[in-house]
This record gives structure tokens, sequence and C-alpha cells, in this order.
């Protein structure tokens, strides 16, 4: 009788395993929006924009802000900017000329050719703008393009909307949601995960270039057409609170 040979246990797709570079503290020039290192110099213009009407409701969610002065804002600069991960950006849009907000690259795992962009904080005047959406795809397509990550993460406030819209918007799929996995502000936060794939990118990549385009503006600064939404979240969306 014949023994039964072993089988093989269930193992992932066999990938390239060379760890990829660790993002640099460089300027990316885009259209209409410039992403500068964040430093202490752009401290004073990011105040001033926190002061805009509204801004208030745009910290909900973070683990920082609102800041009570100009001297709270310049200590949370120096601080966030003195970090490698996450690695700062101050988003200067060209319409302004002035520093209106920040994002990151974070959670920066070469091994793994995992990156994540995250800590958005974009004022009241530059939300739900052009340069809001370019400055997001500047640092996606440095890490997917330029570095060569492999999966590229989104993740927010299972509460916040405008954040889970954006992801769909610039094609982020939802993955799940950890359930009770942080306190912020003294409050049990859900987090929802989102990811974009190697594979998935250069679709991504192309749809928003496409939209980005100067052949799809107005003369008035409107689209002419609509970033599509990816429709892979099949959670209903929970209203900001």
């Amino acid at each position: 009788m014949n023994a039964t040979a072993p089988v093989a246990p269930p193992l992932g797709e066999p990938v390239d395993p060379t760890p990829r570079p660790l993002p640099a503290r460089i300027p990316h020039r885009g259209r209409s929006v410039d992403l500068e290192p964040l430093h202490t110099r752009h401290a004073e213009d990011l105040f001033r924009a926190s002061q805009s009407p509204g801004a208030d409701p745009s910290w909900a969610y973070l683990g920082y802000g609102p800041f009570a002065d100009a001297d709270a804002m310049r200590r949370h600069v120096a601080a966030f900017a003195a970090q490698h991960d996450p690695m700062a950006f101050a988003v200067r849009p060209h319409r302004t000329g002035t520093a209106d907000g920040w994002l990151t690259l974070m959670e920066i795992h070469p091994a793994d050719s995992d990156i994540e962009i995250g800590h958005i904080w974009f004022s009241p005047r530059m939300q739900r703008s052009r340069a809001a959406t370019e400055a997001m795809f500047l640092l996606m397509r440095h890490a997917m393009d330029d570095l060569g990550y492999r999966r590229l993460t989104w993740k927010c406030h299972a509460m916040n909307a405008p954040s889970r819209a954006a992801a769909a918007r610039l094609g982020f799929r939802y993955e799940g949601t950890l359930r009770a996995v942080k306190v912020i502000k003294s409050r049990l936060r859900d987090t929802a995960w989102f990811s974009i794939l190697e594979d998935e990118w250069p679709a991504r990549r192309d749809a928003i270039a496409a939209w980005l385009d100067d052949s799809n503006w107005t003369p008035g600064g409107a689209p002419k057409s609509s970033l599509a939404r990816v429709p892979a979240d099949p959670l209903p969306w929970i209203a900001a609170t």
C-alpha cells in the first residue's frame, strides 16, 4: 500500500522580496499644487488656514487639533516635521500661494512593499478642490510609480463619511473595519481600511490623471467630467457626527 504524499499547505503568490526604497524629503510639483517637506516656516500659513470659517469640524477625526494659537500650531508642526514615519508634506495650492494643509506617507514597510497615505488635513478653502485631489495623487504616484510599492493603503475613522468618499473616489477598495481599535480624543474609534494593489494602480492612476488634465477643466475652473467612485464599499456609509 502506497503512503499518501504530503499535501503542501496553501501559500500566497510568490513575489519579488526586494525591499522598496524609503521615501525622501523632496518637493513634488503639480499643475495646481506643490508639496513641500513640512517645516516650521509653514506654521504661520497653516495656523491662518486653520482659522478659516468652518475649519473646526476638519479636526474631528484627527488625533490633534484644533490649535488654540499660533505657538501651539508651531509646536505641532515642529514635532510633526521631525518624524520620518509619518513623513509630512505641506500643501501649497497655486491659487493661494500659501500652505493650506498637510498630508503624509506613513506606516512605511519597505520589506513588505506596503505604504499608506494619511494624516490628511486640508483647510476649508482647499477641500473638494482640484488642488486637494492632486495633492493626494502626487504622493500616491510617488509611492507606486517612483518607489515601486506593491500596496497602498488608506484608513480612517469608520464614521468619517467624507474620508470614505474620498477613498472610493480615488479608487481604493474597502477591506473591512477593525472595531474599537483606537482611542482618539477619549472616544472609541472603529477604523475602516482601504487599499490599492499594484495591478489595480495603472487604471486608478490613469483615471485620476485624466480628471486632473487641463483639458478636463473649463476656463472658470470647473471639471467637465467627474472622477467616478469605485463601488467597492459594501457597507452603508455612516453619516459623520
